[in-house]
């Protein structure tokens, strides 16, 4: 199966809301494999704290990225990084509407969701958590980079299920048709084969 140019995204927050950005990574994917050689981090000092509760989940704190660049510094990165790709990530519309947040100029070809595709795909599963996704699939992350929650393991653990999940499809349609969320670019459009509404 031929992929369209691809990148696994994660993002991670201050715990603030609206989320400031703290972390981003993307990693390039395709039908071979991942390519965690061309993979790409950033690590962004926010403009507000990093919460008690986001510390919690990811370990990083103020401290960590008081000598970091600002968004401001980085957003032309990662946009040049992302391009008009299509992205993948687990509860993809937390990334897609974080990203384009922070870079409104930027919409990518279309969004994969592991978590919508696992749903498809395997139904009838007791969670379909990323950490309970990676246990059923038994997905090795030995080579996976930091650790769980930061934000380039957590790409790469979404890009191993997508990995998984994608063998069951034979063709990029199929496979887009199970993976993209309803209202998310790259949905499939829907049937226009039928009767032409009126208003009555």
């Amino acid at each position: 199966m031929d992929w369209p140019k691809l990148y696994v995204v994660d993002v991670e927050g201050n715990g603030a809301r609206p989320p400031d950005l703290v972390e981003v990574a993307t990693l390039p994917a395709d039908a071979t494999g991942l390519h965690a050689d061309s993979a790409r981090e950033w690590l962004i000092r926010p403009p507000r704290p990093v919460t008690w509760h986001a510390t919690r989940v990811h370990g990083l704190t103020a401290e960590d990225l008081s000598d970091c660049p600002p968004w401001e510094e980085v957003a032309d990165q990662v946009q040049d990084v992302l391009g008009g790709a299509w992205i993948c990530a687990h509860n993809a519309h937390v990334e897609h509407r974080v990203l384009t947040a922070h870079l409104p100029q930027w919409q990518p070809a279309g969004v994969l969701d592991t978590l919508r595709l696992a749903k498809t795909t395997r139904p009838g599963l007791p969670s379909y958590s990323l950490d309970a996704l990676i246990e059923h699939f038994q997905l090795d992350l030995s080579a996976a980079p930091r650790q769980r929650h930061r934000a380039l393991y957590d790409a790469f653990a979404a890009g191993r299920l997508l990995l998984a999940l994608a063998a069951d499809y034979e063709t990029w349609p199929a496979l887009a048709a199970a993976a993209v969320p309803p209202g998310l670019p790259g949905a499939p459009n829907p049937d226009t084969d039928t009767e032409e509404p009126t208003l009555w």
